[in-house]
Order: C-alpha cells, then structure tokens, then sequence
C-alpha cells in the first residue's frame, strides 16, 4: 500500500509531463504506472496534463492506465479525448476502451454516438466493445461469472468465457470472423487464463486475421501478459511487417519487451529507429522493460501487481530526484 503522505507529487508531475524537456521515455512510463497505482483525483488530474503531450504512444498508455484505476473521476477527461477528432487514433481508441474499463452506465450515449458515425474502423469497434462490457457489467444476471478474479490484474475489454471449453474451441472462436467481436474477445482471454503453450499458440494465430487490426493489437497486449517465449516468432513477424497498422506493431513490440526473452533485444534494437513514432517509441520503452526484466528489477507487466512492483512503485514515488 502506498503512503500518500510520502509521494513525491512534484516529481512524479514534472517527471510525466516532462516540465524539463529532457525526462527519458522509459522513465515517464514509470512515474505514470505509479499515478495508476495511486488512483485518486489528485493522480488522475496529473495524467491528464499529459494529454497535450506530442507523444500518441504516451497518451495512448495514460487513457488505458486511466481506466484501470477504477475511478469515475476519470470519465470527463477520458470523454474530452475522444471527442477530440484531431487526437490520433490510437489515443481515442484507448480512450474509449478506458470508459468501457470503468464500466459506467452513463458512459453509454457517448459510446454509442461514435459506434455509429465514427469513419475510423479503430474508434467504432473499441466503441462497440466497451458498450458491450458496461452492459455486461451492470446486468445482475452476470453476478456469478465477475466473481471470477484471474491471477491478470487488469480490467479487460471482455471478460473471460468461463464455460467449459479446451483450446481447440477457443482457438476456433477466436478466428471466426463470423463471430462478435465481444465473443471473440472472450475466447481470447479465456486462452490467457489456460496460459499454457498451446493456448499461446492459438492467441498466435488471431494474428493472421484479416478483419480487424484492433483485434490483433489486442491479441499481441495478452501475449505480453503472458510473456511466453512461444510468442515471440509471430510477435517478431508483427513487428517487422511495414504492411501492419502501427497500432499493431506498437504493441508486439511492447509485448516482446515483456517477454524479454535472449533474441528479444536484437529485434527491438532493430527497431528503435523505425519511421513510424508510435513503433519506434514502443521499442524504446520495451527495450527499458527488457533491461527489467532481465535485472529482475522491476515487473512492468500490467496484470502482474507482484510486491516487488509495489516496493519499486513506492521507492520512486518518494524519492528525491536530483535532476529537478
């Protein structure tokens, strides 16, 4: 538990937004991920003064952590970035899967304003699934399956199917097209709650959809739950293909850093200087979570909340930076 009497608010804010010019990447992703731990008005009104932020990558990862915190506080600020048709894609796309996140009913008008009219495929779908996820959230008749709690901390944009099902079938619901996508969603993370090699594997697969980038971005976000070397072949391939949306190689490339498994880091490096700021930016950041990962220094993953993620959330929150 985090003492808010010992937090460091100045350097946490200038360290997020940068107030010197020259915090790293790599280090405002760490004071962000604190600001989520933390959760309340004061945390959530810092994350938003970044959202004037050049980086789509960073305002992109503030929408989501806005979300997890479970706070209504969050709403209005989270409704202003997706209303804002000139914000890039991908930061109204997280915007939008956040207040699903959050699950308040009153969120629905606006979601459903832009599932209907939005011209970005992005927006629509996200808008669609996170109306699915507050309506099924607030029906009291799927009490019994939020009961469930996975070992994954995160607040997912659908909830896990729980019904009896092997990885065949699941792998199969998760690449039929014909499908909702809120159903498919659910075989998706219920292959991540079985988490085994096989189940990896499947996840592997949705992949080689065609229909929906939003869908793959998703499927590379739970392969880096899961941070299973089996994933790293078809995570490379997203990465490396100049053909894939960015909102996809963005995110193989952070789940390659949360693998972090030993050909991780020649491929990010690779990477690093890519054309693309979204993609180049992910690689940076993921290349600090495999110098991490492999100093077993600080767990990144965003399901994982281990104590040593708490220790290190808390040393940084309160510690003195002599830079500032």
């Amino acid at each position: 538990m985090i003492n808010k009497d010992q937090i460091n608010w100045d350097y946490l804010e200038n360290a997020l937004q940068n107030k010197s010019g020259d915090v790293p990447l790599a280090e405002r992703f760490r004071a962000l991920f604190t600001l989520k731990a933390i959760g309340d008005e004061k945390a959530i009104d810092i994350c938003a003064g970044a959202f004037s932020d050049e980086s789509a990558l960073l305002k992109h990862e503030i929408a989501y952590c806005l979300g997890q915190t479970r706070n209504p506080y969050a709403k209005k600020c989270l409704t202003e970035v997706l209303e804002n048709e000139e914000e890039h894609v991908m930061v109204r796309h997280e915007a939008a899967e956040a207040m699903g996140a959050l699950g308040f009913e009153d969120s629905l008008p606006i979601l459903e304003k832009y599932a209907k009219e939005d011209p970005e495929q992005a927006i629509v779908e996200t808008c669609q699934l996170a109306i699915e996820r507050i309506k099924y959230v607030n029906d009291p008749n799927n009490k019994k399956d939020q009961e469930y709690r996975s070992i994954y901390s995160s607040i997912d944009p659908a909830p896990p199917s729980l019904e009896p099902k092997d990885v065949k079938t699941l792998g199969q619901e998760l690449i039929d097209p014909k499908l909702p996508l809120f159903e498919r969603y659910r075989a998706m993370f219920a292959l991540r709650e079985i988490g085994t090699t096989e189940a990896v594997l499947a996840l592997c697969e949705g992949l080689k959809d065609t229909t929906s980038a939003l869908f793959r971005h998703e499927v590379c976000y739970v392969l880096g739950q899961l941070q299973s070397p089996a994933s790293v072949p078809a995570l490379s391939e997203s990465l490396k293909n100049k053909e894939e949306a960015h909102m996809v190689r963005h995110e193989a490339a952070e789940a390659l850093g949360s693998v972090a498994s030993p050909e991780v880091f020649e491929i990010l490096n690779k990477y690093k200087d890519d054309e693309e700021p979204v993609v180049r930016e992910s690689c940076i950041v993921a290349l600090d979570m495999f110098e991490y990962e492999n100093n077993d220094a600080f767990q990144y993953a965003d399901g994982l909340e281990s104590e040593k993620q708490n220790m290190h959330n808390l040393k940084l929150a309160t510690a003195t930076n002599t830079n500032n």
